[in-house]
């Protein structure tokens, strides 16, 4: 629906502000319907169909808890449970705004607000209510499309702080164990920034050797060193404008952490065999499977970088602790391997739901993708039961190997030993030459204090 054609109402005890919405929305939208009173609520329901409510949080000048606009928003789901209500308050509080979306609400905007956020905020409102009437969507909270889907209270409070943080350009770290969506969730601030038509350019930067990596990000002029037959641009620069992700930043060497810390300071690279600066204006996230507590370890990692990085951090939960978003994902997996397989109508019945509840996901997310997606497979049923649900032996291996030291076990760190440092340090190369993945690898590594 088109927002010239919307019936919008404004519940506020502020007549200053009922005057300023119906300013704002006079030549915008088709009706503006405002009430002071929200005892009133029921009675312009049951006369009325918005296509989007502002539902005021406090109404008692005295008292600031919010209480007041979760009652009236709880009854207004009760009576009209398609309702899209964007809340408003003077009072912008996380726990607040997490806690309305969590009870239904679409969005939350503080007064004051800008002119163009709000009426931004509605046009998404009504649009996602029209989606839900025609079964677009499902209901389950989404900051990047079907990718990035969640309707637990730690999912929302990402979600909520994605939308908040990306319009700035405030670095961000997020941490998360591998599997969980970094990656996805760096993709999201940077579709929701201003930079969003500018490029996003991507670097596994624990991938890259020492001789690579001033070359790689930082580019080189020909005849720089033997194999630089061309002048070429660094990610730096091909980034510019945009966003540039470093994953794996935990991995890189002390020696690569000062070359970073340099251009982020100065906001300007060097190519290799050249004096000349060249500007750069880049919003910068990284990600790293490493606890913060670990990076703090200034013998692994610069304290000052870490500062730079890290204006705002996320940190992503493992799926094990994120309750029945695993059967949203599940669901969400099943469709689109489904539909690719050419095997439609299938759903879970009850036991594969519970297996799927019961396991302890040492892959996260990825994992359960890849599981979900052999099950389509093998199946020959209309629905997925709990024998087809088979799990990575490689995770489920990695994750029960018990804790007690045998020869065996000796044997296996002073392989690991020797090849990080075959390696050079590089974990990526070192967990492909053992032949498992860096999520096994670092579980070694934690599990003999390596």
């Amino acid at each position: 629906m088109l927002l010239k054609n919307a019936t919008i109402l404004i519940v506020d005890d502020d007549p200053d502000v009922l005057t300023a919405v119906r300013l704002l929305l006079k030549s915008e939208v088709k009706e503006i319907i405002t009430e002071k009173n929200p005892e009133n609520l029921r009675h312009l329901l049951a006369k009325n169909s918005f296509d989007a409510i502002l539902l005021d949080m406090n109404f008692t000048a005295s008292i600031n808890t919010g209480n007041e606009g979760f009652f009236w928003l709880k009854k207004i789901k009760e009576w009209r449970s398609d309702a899209a209500v964007i809340m408003i308050t003077a009072y912008g509080d996380i726990d607040l705004a997490i806690r309305s979306l969590k009870e239904g609400a679409f969005d939350f905007v503080v007064k004051p607000w800008h002119n163009e956020k709000l009426l931004t905020t509605i046009k998404e409102a009504i649009n996602r209510k029209d989606n839900l009437a025609k079964g677009s969507f499902s209901n389950a909270a989404s900051v990047n499309g079907a990718e990035l889907l969640g309707t637990s209270e730690v999912m929302l409070d990402i979600f909520y702080k994605v939308k908040k943080i990306a319009p700035t350009d405030a670095n961000i770290l997020i941490l998360g164990e591998n599997g969980t969506g970094k990656e996805l969730i760096a993709k999201a601030v940077h579709q929701h920034s201003l930079r969003a038509d500018k490029p996003f350019v991507k670097v596994d930067v624990g991938a890259l050797t020492e001789s690579l990596f001033e070359s790689e990000l930082f580019g080189h002029k020909k005849g720089a060193f033997t194999d630089a037959r061309d002048d070429r641009q660094g990610l730096f620069e091909a980034a510019n404008g945009g966003t540039l992700f470093l994953d794996e930043i935990g991995n890189i060497s002390l020696h690569q952490q000062s070359k970073l810390l340099s251009v982020l300071q100065n906001r300007e690279v060097i190519r290799l065999g050249t004096n000349e600066p060249i500007p750069i204006n880049i919003r910068l996230i990284c990600a790293t499977n490493i606890q913060l507590s670990e990076l703090a370890n200034e013998a692994r990692f610069r304290k000052d970088l870490i500062y730079r990085i890290n204006t705002v951090e996320i940190v992503m939960p493992p799926l094990r602790k994120r309750g029945e978003d695993i059967i949203l994902l599940a669901n969400h997996f099943i469709e689109l391997y489904s539909n690719k397989y050419l095997k439609a109508g299938l759903e879970l019945d009850a036991r594969a739901k519970e297996k799927l509840l019961n396991y302890h996901y040492p892959g996260n997310v990825r994992e359960l993708q890849y599981a979900i997606e052999r099950a389509v497979i093998m199946t020959d049923g209309e629905k997925l039961q709990e024998r087809d649900l088979i799990f990575s032996p490689i995770e489920t291996v990695a994750a029960e190997e018990p804790e007690h030291h045998t020869n065996l076990e000796t044997l296996e760190k002073n392989t690991i030993l020797r090849v990080i440092e075959k390696n050079s340090g590089n974990i990526s190369k070192a967990a492909k030459e053992l032949g498992i993945t860096r999520t096994a690898l670092y579980r070694r590594l934690s599990k003999y204090d390596i």
